[in-house]
């Protein structure tokens, strides 16, 4: 189990980055990492936890006000509680390196797609969703211009169609696994698997 506390990771992190006042153990440095870890074991809630943590003494906060791991997490951590409003403010505060456009870009996405669902009282459509990109265009603080395609390969496709035919409800270790194999995030596995499972609803009812 990962520890805030023992990490030797943050405690190495630690020695080699800057001081930052005595009272808080962590280095910025050590921060970062260990936002970026508890991101990527996807505990939120012990995400969230960290950064509320975080002293409020100018001198930390000079530390890590320019820290895009840091900036990220706590993007992260406002898209999964719904604060898509903060979430948007964080992402348009500053551009960030190319290796954050890509997460950064699904909570953008997604977060808008949330919103306009909750309004409709209805999942959205490809043709919905295209709508949404076009009324929300990504900010240039994570988009370097370059045209994203938001159509499936046909590889992709055929992957996705064989695993849904073994089980329509993938858990959380098998969209990883799906993710991976097709270079779509998690949650456009899990979104792709809904929609389909939608289709396939509406059409069993048409056929009665």
């Amino acid at each position: 189990m990962f520890s805030l506390f023992n990490s030797a990771a943050a405690l190495t992190a630690a020695a080699a980055a800057p001081a930052v006042p005595s009272l808080f153990p962590f280095s910025p440095a050590s921060v970062s990492q260990l936002c970026a870890v508890l991101e990527e074991t996807g505990d939120f809630d012990r995400l969230a936890r960290f950064l509320w943590s975080l002293p409020a003494l100018p001198p930390i906060l000079d530390a890590l006000a320019n820290d895009e791991t840091l900036l990220r997490a706590r993007a992260v951590v406002a898209y999964h509680q719904g604060n898509f409003r903060e979430m948007y403010r964080i992402v348009e505060s500053k551009r960030f390196s190319k290796v954050h456009h890509s997460k950064l870009q699904e909570l953008w996405l997604e977060a808008h797609y949330g919103e306009a669902e909750a309004t409709r009282g209805r999942s959205l459509g490809p043709v919905d969703k295209y709508r949404i990109r076009k009324k929300y265009p990504l900010p240039r603080t994570i988009w370097d211009g370059e045209q994203k395609s938001h159509c499936f390969k046909e590889r992709t496709r055929t992957l996705l169609r064989e695993s849904y035919i073994k089980d329509p409800y993938p858990n959380p270790t098998k969209k990883r696994e799906l993710a991976e194999q097709t270079n779509l995030t998690p949650t456009q596995v899990g979104n792709w698997f809904k929609n389909r499972r939608q289709r396939d609803r509406a059409a069993a009812t048409k056929n009665r």
